[in-house]
């Protein structure tokens, strides 16, 4: 029972790059994809103090903020992007504001957010 809770420990306290580093790594050993888009983390700076301003953001989260188009179309785009199952797509959709895809490079995450908003989401990338 302690190994138990010594991995629950350390799952918990992974860093968002740490657990997508994971999430990849799962998925392309074993072939067990992530049942959700969202992971329980820390919001970014939680840890980080004042946020010193002076360096370029390199990983971005993309955040499906709203739908002002087809659902449906959105709710496609969303399991092409996170290879979710149609429930899992559907919640993400309908629990908006709810991130697809984290700690992505500066050029996916523009490339994810034309594609739901081709699709009719309103997206966001933080």
């Amino acid at each position: 029972m302690a190994d138990i809770k010594e991995l629950a420990e350390q799952l918990v306290g992974l860093t968002i790059q740490e657990a997508s580093e994971l999430a990849n790594y799962l998925e392309e050993e074993y072939d067990i994809k992530p049942a959700s888009a969202g992971v329980a983390v820390a919001a970014p700076g939680a840890a980080g103090g004042d946020g010193a301003g002076g360096e370029e953001k390199t990983e971005f989260d993309v955040v499906l903020t709203g739908v002002s188009g087809n659902k449906i179309a959105v709710i496609k785009e969303v399991r092409s992007i996170t290879g979710l199952g149609l429930k899992e797509a559907k919640a993400v959709v309908d629990e908006a504001p709810s991130p697809v895809k984290e700690a992505v490079s500066r050029e996916e995450a523009d490339e994810l957010k034309a594609q739901l908003e081709e699709a009719g989401g309103e997206v966001e990338l933080k």
